[in-house]
């Protein structure tokens, strides 16, 4: 079985590290970035398996990185879980529109967002 390769982006960086620890430790290979910028440039270069990225970040966004991902033919079939802050909700017509898997709430789990990973690439390897 090949390893799973996960670009975590997100401005907090603590976030990144609690998310890398956990991935990293269940077997994953693990990619960070701390901004959609940041993050379309890697998944160009590094094909990742699945992205986990924080909808609200300074310099592009999540709903932004999102968008330029799907527009992108080699990038447009990664599948993505967006993390929220609580207050903040994506209309269930975006999600469906940019093809976002999974939406959490922070604060959340680490052992909650594997669970959401693992069942995303599950589903996503059973329907190739």
């Amino acid at each position: 079985m090949t390893i799973k390769r996960v670009l975590v982006v997100d401005d907090e960086i603590h976030i990144v590290h609690v998310v890398a620890i956990k991935l990293r430790n269940n077997g994953y290979e693990v990619l960070t970035a701390e901004n959609g910028e940041q993050a379309y440039e890697i998944a160009s270069v590094e094909k990742p398996d699945i992205i986990v990225t924080d909808c609200q970040m300074p310099v592009m966004d999540g709903l932004e990185l999102v968008k330029k991902l799907r527009s992108d033919e080699e990038l447009k079939n990664i599948p993505v879980i967006m993390l929220t802050a609580r207050s903040f909700d994506i209309d269930e017509d975006i999600k469906q529109n940019l093809n976002i898997s999974e939406c959490l709430s922070k604060p959340f789990s680490p052992k909650e967002l594997l669970r959401n990973i693992e069942d995303v690439l599950f589903s996503t390897a059973t329907n190739i």
